[in-house]
């Protein structure tokens, strides 16, 4: 039961509490109106009787959201993405400022998403967004809120994105390209890291963080377990790699295995045991830019429209998907965080192949009355 009192210019309620026995009430005040107090009554009342006892301290949302990303973010991501997650802070703390996560309703956020979409691509928007509503999410499971008020929230932006067929290769074309590079293989070492970026789909930052000793010839695998440094933001030398899921065993062809035992065997080793090992480069690997150039030398070459070295990641998991691999598997092989992250990229190959099952479907009890 819930009593009120005006004190000055403001409500205050008071709902009674016993614990062991004893009467602990529990008070707040500052409300303007006395409707405004039995509203925040109500639902303190509310939790009581489900045996949750309600959090009445106001917390900044930059500061619960800085919080949780020290506490379930910080080792247990790359420094790349910790940044990513730092970004996202600054968007909150710089539109929210000191207001409270209680205090945040969900045209709150929609015009909060309006705003940060202006100037911006979808891609950033919707990665802001992805960080906000998980840490919303557990906000609510510790307590501390008890709406998700990013719940039927729309994304918006102003900057179009290159379209999802500009970020891949189409089967044939990967296959010239492919092609291409087994007849230069011998040009540079360059030429064989392209080699493995198209056959195991692999993220730059994991193609130039492996060593020698991650290759199992018997088995034709390769394992994944860290990644290398190449940015002013990264770490010195090793890293972490981007998510835990990241961290993997991928099949390999023989065809790939065998050139890496050849060049293995004519290529001296360093004291890292790194395989895309380069003296004379910053970071001691094959740089970024120096893969992005050589691709776009091969791909004008063979005049197919440029695309960059991540790309050739999505080129991959494209092929996959197109020779009719599932979905599961394909998103285990790159080392995504979980399967909506595959979907999400590769929409435009399902759709593909979405009319394909159809014409299946179709055939599949047409010829069963044959």
């Amino acid at each position: 039961m819930a009593s009120y009192q005006k004190r000055g210019n403001s409500w205050q309620y008071i709902v009674s509490h016993i614990v062991n026995g004893k009467s602990k009430p529990i008070r707040k005040s500052g409300f303007r109106t006395k409707k405004e107090a039995q509203v925040a009554a109500a639902e303190v009342e509310a939790h009581l009787s489900k045996g949750v006892m309600p959090s009445l301290k106001k917390i900044p949302f930059d500061e619960y959201f800085k919080n949780w990303i020290t506490i379930y973010k910080k080792n247990k991501v790359s420094l790349v993405t910790l940044e990513h997650y730092k970004y996202s802070l600054k968007a909150v703390k710089d539109y929210f400022q000191s207001r409270a996560i209680q205090d945040i309703k969900r045209q709150h956020y929609q015009i909060f998403l309006n705003e940060l979409g202006k100037g911006k691509a979808k891609e950033t928007v919707a990665k802001i967004n992805g960080h906000i509503k998980a840490c919303v999410k557990d906000a609510i499971e510790e307590q501390v809120i008890q709406i998700d008020f990013t719940r039927k929230t729309e994304l918006s932006w102003t900057v179009q994105e290159k379209k999802s067929t500009e970020k891949h290769l189409n089967y044939e074309e990967s296959e010239r390209l492919l092609q291409s590079i087994w007849r230069k293989l011998d040009e540079g070492l360059g030429y064989s890291l392209l080699l493995l970026a198209i056959t195991s789909g692999m993220r730059y930052e994991e193609l130039i963080g492996l060593t020698r000793t991650d290759f199992d010839f018997i088995n034709n695998t390769i394992t994944i377990n860290k990644t290398w440094g190449y940015k002013k933001n990264s770490p010195t030398g090793f890293g972490p790699t981007k998510n835990e899921q990241s961290i993997r065993t991928i099949k390999m062809d023989q065809k790939t295995m065998s050139h890496f035992i050849k060049l293995f065997k004519v290529t001296p080793t360093n004291i890292k045991q790194l395989v895309f090992y380069s003296p004379s480069s910053k970071y001691k690997v094959i740089s970024n830019t120096n893969a992005n150039k050589l691709l776009k030398k091969l791909l004008n070459e063979l005049k197919i429209f440029g695309i960059t070295l991540h790309g050739l990641r999505h080129t991959h998991g494209s092929v996959l998907l197109y020779k009719k691999a599932s979905i599961q598997y394909v998103s285990e092989r790159l080392g995504h965080g979980d399967i909506e992250t595959t979907l999400k990229v590769y929409t435009h190959v399902l759709k593909e192949l979405r009319i394909e099952d159809e014409q299946l479907s179709m055939n599949t009890f047409e010829q069963m009355i044959v």
